[in-house]
């Protein structure tokens, strides 16, 4: 490389919109450009020659440049020195306590000496955040019931077949109740499609004060509900099934003025640990079919 070429090249990184810095393999900042001095806050003139773990202390105590989360700076220092040379090429993102965020490279030759560029990524680094909470959003939308803000069919099987796999290992029963509200084209055809959907939500938060927090809850469609309940004997299940139908039958819904009276029939179906969702699913239906048979607003068991 010429002697022109080398000034172009300066030249060239001097305006830069990106940081430079060189660090000699004593670990000294032997060049880095106003950019990179910028961002960490300090003078070109200081910097050139300040041993680089200096500049990294330096922006601890002025809480100024890199955002070091460690309470401790030397164990923050002993770890940057540990992936420092690690490799030939590393890149990795920093962020910064103003807020920004930037795309690190360091490069390292064969005589230990490190060019670091540093590139200012923060719209891009906003840009995908904001996906990623735009793409979570979603998901928790397309696996939650619009109505009752519980987890749709969807998410109650993936919560399920999750659980049932943790069940296997401890070889523990489990139990699934299907509810289903009795008479509940009554209550819309009486009093409107309203009052159907605030008894489906008064329905909910009932179920919900009736169970263990570790419980799931689904409304698997219409005025039917699932609940999963991990190592349950079918006496406990029972009793928590009772329990929820005794306490629908005992809270009535006020809704404009009129006191509608609301119960469920439930159907309960008990497995070992290697059992499948659509066994349970499809034994605890099965009570249910017999608890609405039957007369409604009871527990049938499988």
């Amino acid at each position: 490389m010429t002697l022109g070429t080398d000034k172009k090249l300066l030249s060239f990184v001097a305006n830069s919109k990106d940081g430079y810095c060189i660090i000699n393999a004593n670990d000294t900042v032997e060049y880095c450009n106003e950019q990179f001095a910028d961002a960490m806050f300090i003078p070109v003139k200081d910097a050139i020659g300040m041993p680089f773990e200096g500049m990294i202390r330096r922006a601890f105590e002025l809480k100024k440049g890199i955002n070091i989360d460690s309470g401790c700076i030397d164990d923050f220092i002993a770890y940057t020195r540990g992936v420092r040379r690690s490799r030939p090429f590393r890149l990795f993102e920093v962020d910064f306590t103003d807020g920004r965020w930037f795309l690190f490279s360091e490069q390292t030759n064969q005589a230990d000496e490190i060019l670091i560029q540093i590139k200012d990524i923060t719209k891009q680094k906003i840009l995908a955040l904001d996906l990623a909470k735009s793409v979570d959003k979603l998901t928790k939308l397309s696996l939650t019931d619009e109505l009752t803000r519980i987890g749709n069919r969807r998410a109650l099987i993936d919560s399920v077949d999750m659980e049932l796999s943790r069940c296997r290992r401890t070889g523990a029963s489990m139990s699934l109740l299907i509810l289903d509200l009795d008479f509940f084209k009554k209550v819309n055809d009486t009093y409107g499609h309203l009052a159907g959907d605030a008894a489906l939500v008064h329905v909910t938060r009932i179920i919900q004060q009736s169970l263990r927090q570790y419980d799931i809850l689904g409304r698997i469609g219409g005025e039917e509900f699932a609940v999963f309940l991990s190592n349950t004997t079918i006496e406990k299940s029972l009793e928590i099934a009772e329990r929820i139908r005794r306490s629908i039958e005992c809270s009535t819904l006020n809704y404009e003025g009129h006191d509608i009276a609301l119960s469920v029939s439930i159907g309960q179906a008990t497995l070992g640990c290697n059992t499948l969702f659509n066994d349970l699913y499809d034994q605890a239906d099965q009570a249910l079919y017999k608890a609405k048979t039957s007369g409604r607003n009871q527990v049938a068991s499988y």
